[in-house]
This record gives structure tokens, sequence and C-alpha cells, in this order.
């Protein structure tokens, strides 16, 4: 790989993501560094920094998003660029504007394209512009009460979003012209508390639809290709929880469609650096755009798997005046790759956040497990962040090979401290729906019992605990071990 044109980024960010491109950073020497606020630091990813330096605020979130700190931190550090990661800053237009006017470079797409396509309003009007598939809405203009009217119009059921938002947040589905005057005024003041903007849009809501998205990456000059697809269905209130790639029931020639239907929106667009494109996938096989991320995504790593690239080295790449390195014909998928989303929360009772500190953290190894985590033994797990601690991505030659990996890399995952969602990711892989591809946005809720636990008393579960205990070495070299004084009296016992 040849030398990119940067020496040193700065990484506007924190736990996984940050970890994840320091990474990359260090295998292409080039410096790292970190900003962690005096909560995180502790973290793993001031630790895996070449430099790490303090930010304050009045809360770790406000910290983070503080983006005179972060490019005033970034200048006196003398970098060159800044990654945003995702989340926080990543889809600011403003902070990436900051940026370039410090004389650095951001990588990811210019402020500009940020705006047109990171407000979704925005994006749909310009996608319908350019001739692509969008579901039939209704904007926001005036009062909620006009807005209610005219959006009565469109057939029910109709799934409210904010115009600025992201992550599944203000989003709500309403059935009847009832439902949408009481919830309209709920979805606008979600999206004024998330996003500092009220304004809300509706659209057809299309029933037990599928969530596809496709991997983009464009040279601000009109050139763009695609890394294939990624199924985003599984999914509780609106925010995913599992990725594969490729999805496992597209025809080739409908992956062939959508695949190049987001290639025609990113070189109209004039896109920079990479995107995703996502879409709306009804089960009559037709599709509409969702929306544009203007960030890497989360599930990035599952293309990173099937195609063997690595995408924030393609990111600093193009963000460094050095374009697409690839052609589209230089780009295959090979095999099958899918991810599953470690979150502190309970999905026994209702997916609510947990709290607590990480006492035992133990990662599944073996060929085609990765895992990109965060956290660190000791740590607090706190209420300050999303509750997302880790990745955990599989590989395997088809889709059944990585199922069971991802199965058995589940059970070997140990992380005792605070509660997780790992065994409900496990009951949903040992699924037969799943197994099946029976695939939708609405899977979690329509499996819900079928994903339930199953009763276990009280004696089998500590027999159980026991037996995960006694197989971990350091807790069996803790009960083997005499301590002092004891030790030094040899055969004495109380």
């Amino acid at each position: 790989m040849s030398q990119p044109l940067f020496r040193s980024v700065l990484i506007a960010n924190r736990g996984e993501i940050s970890c994840r491109i320091l990474r990359t950073l260090r295998r292409m020497g080039i410096q790292g560094v970190a900003v962690f606020h005096r909560e995180d630091r502790p973290s793993p990813h001031v630790a895996a920094a070449d430099v790490a330096l303090e930010i304050d605020g009045s809360t770790p979130t406000a910290a983070y998003l503080d983006s005179e700190q972060i490019v005033a931190t970034a200048k006196a550090a003398g970098v060159e660029a800044i990654h945003p990661g995702y989340g926080f800053l990543a889809e600011n237009a403003d902070f990436a504007e900051r940026v370039v006017a410090a004389g650095l470079s951001f990588i990811g797409p210019r402020p500009e394209v940020i705006r047109l396509m990171g407000d979704k309003v925005h994006a749909r009007d310009f996608v319908v512009k350019h001739g692509f598939p969008v579901l039939p809405s209704v904007v926001q203009t005036g009062n909620l009460e006009s807005f209610c009217t005219e959006a009565s119009r469109l057939r029910f059921p109709l799934l409210i979003k904010a115009a600025a938002g992201g992550g599944g947040k203000g989003m709500i589905i309403v059935r009847t012209r009832e439902e949408l005057l009481e919830k309209a005024p709920l979805a606008a003041g979600e999206a004024k508390r998330y996003f500092a903007d009220g304004r809300i849009y509706t659209e057809r809501y299309i029933e037990r639809p599928r969530h596809i998205e496709v991997q983009v990456l464009g040279d601000g000059e009109g050139g763009a290709i695609h890394l294939f697809e990624r199924e985003c269905s599984i999914q509780r209130r609106f925010q995913k929880i599992i990725e594969e790639a490729p999805s496992p029931t597209l025809s080739p020639a409908l992956r062939d469609t959508i695949c190049h239907t987001a290639v025609g929106i990113t070189r109209a667009a004039r896109y920079t650096n990479a995107g995703t494109i996502e879409f709306i996938l009804a089960p009559d096989d037709t599709f509409y755009f969702l929306e544009m991320n203007t960030r890497l995504q989360v599930e990035h790593p599952v293309t990173e798997l099937t195609t063997g690239l690595d995408l924030v080295a393609e990111q600093l790449f193009i963000a460094a005046g050095q374009g697409l390195r690839l052609r589209q014909d230089d780009v295959s998928a090979r095999g099958h790759a899918i991810e599953c989303r470690i979150s502190a929360e309970d999905p026994d009772h209702d997916f609510i956040p947990a709290t607590g500190r990480v006492a035992l953290l133990r990662a599944p190894e073996g060929e085609g497990v990765r895992f990109d985590s965060g956290i660190r033994e000791g740590q607090d797990i706190t209420p300050s962040f999303d509750p997302m601690l880790a990745k955990l991505i599989v590989w395997g030659d088809n889709r059944e090979t990585a199922i069971t990996r991802m199965t058995r890399a589940l059970e070997e995952l140990v992380l005792l401290g605070v509660q997780t969602n790992v065994d409900y990711l496990a009951r949903i892989m040992r699924d037969e729906a799943f197994h099946a591809g029976a695939l939708h946005t609405g899977f979690v809720v329509e499996r819900a019992t079928a994903l339930c636990p199953a009763d276990v008393d009280d004696e089998t579960q500590a027999a159980a605990l026991v037996a995960a205990a006694l197989g971990i070495e350091d807790f069996r070299r803790l009960v083997s071990e005499v301590p002092e004084p004891y030790a030094s009296i040899n055969r004495w016992r109380n």
C-alpha cells in the first residue's frame, strides 16, 4: 500500500470506532491522535493512540460535540486531517466547514454535500429531481395541523420521521388520521430534542419491508463505485442490531439494479469519500430511496470481510486527494459476513439500557472471527453514551457457515459485570425464520415469543455459572492459589 499524504490524523470520536480507525492509521504508518473527556481517560482508545489529548465539557457528550474545541485541539497538535468516525459530529456540515476553514482535511464529504444529503427532506427532493424512486410523502412546511391534513391524503399506514434525524430517533408509525393528529406533535418534539430541528415529514409505510443499503465510494467529481449491498433488516425500534453481506434473498438482477441506482445517486451528488445509500425494499421487490448516510457506517466491517478492502484506508486515500484507487470491475465479493452489535441493554425487559462495570472480558477467537471493541476490564459503563459496547463480526464461505460461526462466537464471548444482549443475539442466530432468510424490519416483534429465553431453574443457572467460571483460566488460577501468609505455612489448614 502506498503512503497517503497525511502524517498525522486526529479522530474526533471515542470508543470502538476510534480504536478501529487507529488500527488502520498504525498499519499505514500515520500518527493517530485521540481526544478524550476525563471520564474516558481509562478507555482503550486513549491507550491505543500515539497521542491522546483531553477535551473538556459540562458532560462527556458535550465535550465530543464541541467542534470549536476539537478543531483548536487538532491545530495545536499539528495534525493534517480529522476523521469524524460515526455519531457525534460525523454528519455535521458546520463541523466539516470549520475543519476545512482551519486548513485541515476533513475525512468525509464536502460540507455542502453533507447539507444536501444529510438532511432527509433535501435529499429526497434531490433524488426525485434526478429520477430515482422515492415513496409518496408530505413534508411539514407550515403548522402541524395543515401538515396532518395534507398527510391524511396519503394512504395509511404512514411513517413520521425527523427531517434532520437518524438512528431511528423520532420515527413513529401511524395507522389512522386520529393517530397522526396525536403523534405528529410528539414526533416534532422528539426531533427538536434529539436534533435541535423540529421539522418532520411523513411517507407511506410499507408493511414487512426489508432494509437494504449499498456501500459507495465517490471522488467528488462524479466518479463513484459501489462495494455491494448489506442486509440490515433485523432491527428494534428502527435501530439495526444485526447486519449481513450479501443480502440472503436478492436475485442477481435486483442486486445489480439496486447497486447501480446507489451509484447513480452518488454520482449525481458529486459525493466525496465513503457513504451509504439506504433503500426500503417492498415484498414485491420494488425499492425506494430512504436516505444517505454521509459517513462511515457502524456495519462497514461486513463489507470489509466480503470484499477484502479496508474502508478507512480508502477514506484516507480519497481525502488525501488521490481519488478512487479502484474501478468497479476491480471490486468483487466473496463468502458471507454477519455483524452483531453488542450492547449494554436488557432485551428481556424492553431493551432498557444497562450500566455497570466490566468485570471480565474474553473475546472469541478462531477462523473468520473479528471483535471490534472499545471497552476493557474494569471500565465503567455509564449512561453517558450510546449503549453499543462492541461489534462481533464473522465470515464464512456461505451464510450457513457464517451463522454457525456467529452462534459459536456469541457462546464463547464472556462479558461479565453488565447486562448485555449477547444471549438474545444468539437466540436470533438459532431461529428458524432467520435461517430461512425470512427477514423484515418487524422481525424481532413478529418473532418475540420464539426469541424469549427458555425458563431455567436456579440450580441449573448456578451450575452453568460455575461451569462457565471454571472454563476461565484466570478464575481457575485464583481458586487454586493460596494467598499469603497461608502459602508460607505450607500444609497448615484452619
